[in-house]
């Protein structure tokens, strides 16, 4: 059950499309809502390569633990009413802002996301820029070390009051895909319609399209079924069928090879994660 979904709050990262993504999902399954904002600890904010003398290192601490203090209650501030403002343009919802929680962690971020992913139902993270992410993105980090479905959120929401009724699954019969539709089945059953949209190119590696209809059928999902021939990459031409569609959502299995190989001579999840304009959620 879609009941507990994390929002990892990192500094200098946009956070309404996440915000937004969140209080459609929890006003829809009635999930609550962490937010967990990744608090530098006191001793990045010291000088690095530098002796420093113990006494003026101790006082330099404590004023770098009262500004980080200060920043905290400030973010905090700005952040609860920037999210009653959007559950009020989602046309309000009772319980939103009740299921809504604020967490403080200190460290790196991506400790925090694997600390505190690893017990949520969803995580939700901002589409990486591809012109800034470097290294280890909030992104990676959610899909690589949690073990979790991980929504990637688009930089422009659509109609949010449509999230989740026209899912879309990107199916290839792998490991990753089977899982990525194994813990999204609660979102699945309260769709309005699912498409499975295949490859006729593929080789489905384990499960074909038709254990899978089985498998959805017991669960009561009833599904339509896209074989397309690609035309192309096969990313470009699962993001134009979810866009035919019309379909508010899609669910795939990640990276079935490493990312450095797909971000380095490109693979259908790199490119989805670089193009997609539409919400994804991605398991690994």
């Amino acid at each position: 059950m879609l009941k507990k979904i994390l929002v990892p709050v990192i500094d200098n990262l946009p956070l309404e499309q996440q915000m937004e993504h969140a209080a459609a999902l929890s006003k829809r399954f009635e999930a609550h809502i962490e937010f967990a904002h990744c608090r530098p600890a006191p001793e990045d904010f010291l000088p690095h390569g530098l002796p420093v003398p113990d006494f003026l290192r101790k006082r330099l601490l404590a004023q770098a633990e009262d500004y980080a203090d200060y920043q905290e209650d400030d973010l905090k501030r700005r952040q609860e009413h920037l999210f009653q403002e959007i559950v009020e343009r989602l046309g309000g919802a009772a319980g939103v802002v009740e299921r809504s929680s604020w967490r403080e962690f200190q460290g790196r971020p991506n400790h925090t996301i694997r600390e505190r992913g690893r017990l949520a139902d969803l995580i939700l993270v901002a589409k990486p820029s591809r012109d800034i992410a470097v290294g280890t993105t909030p992104l990676l980090s959610a899909i690589f070390d949690t073990g979790r479905p991980v929504l990637m959120c688009p930089e422009k929401s659509g109609d949010l009051t449509a999230l989740g009724r026209k899912v879309c699954i990107a199916w290839n019969g792998s490991l990753h895909a089977a899982r990525a539709v194994a813990m999204t089945l609660d979102i699945l059953q309260q769709a309005d319609e699912v498409t499975v949209l295949t490859a006729r190119t593929e080789e489905a590696h384990g499960a074909s399209a038709e254990d899978l209809e089985a498998y959805l059928a017991l669960r009561g999902i009833e599904a339509r079924f896209d074989r397309f021939e690609p035309e192309g990459r096969v990313g470009d031409a699962l993001m134009k069928r979810q866009d035919a569609l019309g379909a508010s959502l899609m669910i795939m299995g990640a990276y079935s090879v490493s990312h450095e190989r797909e971000a380095i001579f490109g693979g259908n999840t790199q490119r989805i994660v670089d193009k997609s304009k539409l919400p994804v959620i991605f398991v690994h």
